[in-house]
């Protein structure tokens, strides 16, 4: 399927729950809610991809990366 338009979005987790636990996860509820915001707009997912980032030296977290097109 052809898309017209795309669009990037970055969901990463949150940075006190890296450095105070040492990992947190990526927060489910706030993926669903900005999934399903866009979806509502007609936009579906393509393509994603989670990586691993750095973050302030010491920590690492997860970001995941969603493309979206309509």
């Amino acid at each position: 399927m052809a898309f017209k338009e795309y669009k990037v979005i970055l969901i990463t987790e949150g940075g006190c729950g890296t450095i105070l636990l040492g990992s947190s996860g990526l927060p489910l509820e706030k993926v669903e809610m900005t999934l399903n915001r866009y979806a509502s707009e007609g936009w579906q997912v393509v393509f994603q991809v989670l990586e691993r980032k750095r973050y302030l030296l010491f920590w690492e977290r997860e970001a995941l990366i969603v493309t979206l097109g309509r």
